[in-house]
């Protein structure tokens, strides 16, 4: 699987669910109220963010803007600041200067799926983290087995969690995550610690949660989510009435840049390209990066 390795010009968890528009700004700034109004039919947007670690630049004047009802792709070289400023955008990081936010509630899924899933069944984990809402115990289960139906997983409730393979932790760590019911998904490198075809199914699963679109839908074989939307109510699943799904995907993983609707690339600290993903292919490219044609 090609990862992003060219040269640049330089310059354990539960998903967490936090409810309502998350704004982070710069503890410098003189209110809140001075900010812009989120713009209409952006999931998230970062303006002008900056943090440091001591002398580290990690957000130098990063800025992104993600369309409601888009996965949209964060690629970069590790070090780069994706998940920092993914963390920014979830309320986890508060910026120095600039803003970050996105539309609440959001949903984090991060790497290592034996961080996130930990419970003995899958269809007990996607349940545990339903416990927040006060769901009863019936509601929360029927809730568990519809998101597990949409990342793929219909019918392995009952399933062991240390019989599961990486990629279906991963799926369960995604579906724990829907199940709360998210207008937005944070997603730090979730198939770092996957083979290909892991990585494929868990891709597929996201790509089905947010809805149709991107450059090329992953094959099906058992990793999409097709078959599981839900019936609606309790089920937890996508119905019509259901708000849209939208999702930022932090890798440095080339070839998944196939099932985005849109696109950034980032260096040093900033966002240096955006925009549709053949584009953004096409300027790392021309920065040097190998990527296959599609």
């Amino acid at each position: 699987m090609p990862v992003l390795r060219c040269r640049m010009h330089h310059r354990r968890r539960r998903p967490t669910v936090i409810s309502s528009l998350s704004t982070s700004t710069s503890a410098a700034s003189s209110s809140s109220l001075d900010l812009p109004p989120p713009s209409p039919g952006l999931a998230l947007e970062a303006l002008d963010a900056r943090l440091s670690f001591g002398n580290k630049k990690a957000l130098d004047g990063a800025s992104l803007r993600v369309p409601e009802g888009h996965l949209h792709i964060l690629l970069g070289p590790n070090g780069c600041g994706k998940s920092t400023l993914l963390r920014a955008l979830g309320g986890l990081l508060p910026l120095r200067s600039g803003v970050a936010r996105t539309l609440g509630p959001r949903a984090f899924v991060f790497q290592n799926p034996d961080h996130q899933v930990v419970l003995p069944t899958a269809g007990a984990d996607v349940a545990f983290g339903l416990g927040r809402l006060g769901l009863p115990d019936a509601v929360a289960a029927r809730r568990a087995v519809a998101a597990l139906a949409r990342v793929g997983l219909a019918g392995l409730e009952t399933r062991p969690v240390h019989t599961l393979s990486g990629g279906q932790k991963q799926r369960v760590a995604v579906a724990g995550a829907l199940a709360q019911g998210p207008r937005v998904l944070l997603l730090d490198e979730l198939t770092t610690f996957l083979d290909a075809e892991d990585a494929a199914g868990v891709l597929a699963a996201v790509r089905a949660a947010v809805g149709p679109g991107g450059r090329q839908r992953p094959a099906e074989g058992g990793h999409g989510g097709g078959d599981g939307g839900g019936k609606g109510g309790d089920g937890g699943g996508a119905s019509p009435s259901s708000p849209r799904v939208s999702a930022l995907w932090v890798t440095h993983r080339l070839d998944e840049l196939r099932a985005a609707d849109s696109a950034s690339l980032m260096e040093g600290g900033r966002i240096v390209a955006t925009g549709d993903p053949r584009e953004v292919a096409e300027e790392l490219r021309r920065r040097g990066a190998v990527v296959a044609h599609w």
